[in-house]
Formats: C-alpha cells, structure tokens, sequence
C-alpha cells in the first residue's frame, strides 16, 4: 500500500488517499476514477510528499504542546481574536455573501466583518478583487 497527498487544481483543497501501488494510481487517473471529495473536480494530481519517518519517544519531548512557546503563541492569538470580535461584526457562515455585498454595495460601512468561508469562497473573493483572508482561530477551552 502506499499513500499520496492528492490536490485539486480547481479548489486547492489538498487530501491523502491510499493506492495499492503506483501502478494503480495512474491506471484509476487515467480511468478518470479519481476526484476531489470537496468539489467533485476530476482534475486532481499528486502533491509534494515527504516518507513517513517514525519518531521516538525522546523526540517526543520535544514537540510539547504545553510548553511555554505554544502558550505565548496562543496567548497572542487570542489577543488578535478579541480585537477582532470587538472591531468586526460576526456573519458566520455568510462570510462570502457580506464581503460581496460590503465591496459591491455598502463600500461605506463603518465594521468590517469576520466569519467562515470555504476555499473556494475565498478564491472567488480572490478573483473579484475582495480582500479576505485566512485567521487562525482557537476556540478559549480553559477549564
């Protein structure tokens, strides 16, 4: 068996799949038999991939998430994310509809404005001259 990261050309979105051998991937590409599972696109190749190396137990000390680099990078992101909450009115799943109708429409509100898109929205946006981009967000899980 063997694994490929594959990569839509349309949406950029970017997935593993498993094949029995090289062989195999070629013969189903050929076929047609392979697509993105996020647009349904045909026009899917293999992406950069690196071999699987295992990692062992010390080297596991070494990437701990509680320690005091990944708490200062989270601190900062959430720094970033209550500023935003404070200065940007929230649409959610609407991100791609408001931004059109911010640039098309009502170029002169005052907010700008936060929410979730897909790839593929932010691609349109892209192509329309709408700036957008992509934030990381953590949800706040102290207990």
């Amino acid at each position: 068996m063997i694994k490929y990261k594959l990569i839509c050309k349309d949406c950029e979105t970017t997935f593993d799949s498993w094949f029995s051998s090289s062989k195999e991937y070629e013969k189903l590409k050929k076929k047609k038999f392979l697509n993105c599972y996020f647009c349904n696109s045909l026009n899917v190749c293999k992406g950069l991939m690196s071999p699987s190396v295992s990692i062992s137990k010390n080297n596991l000390r070494d990437i701990d998430s509680s320690g005091e680099k990944y708490r200062e990078i989270k601190k900062i992101i959430y720094k970033y994310q209550k500023f935003i909450q404070k200065n940007f009115e929230y649409v959610g799943e609407n991100f791609a509809y408001e931004a059109r109708s911010l640039y098309y429409k009502d170029k002169k509100k005052a907010k700008g404005i936060y929410g979730t898109a897909t790839k593929k929205d932010l691609n349109e946006l892209k192509e329309e001259g709408i700036k957008a981009e992509i934030l990381p967000w953590i949800k706040n899980t102290t207990n």
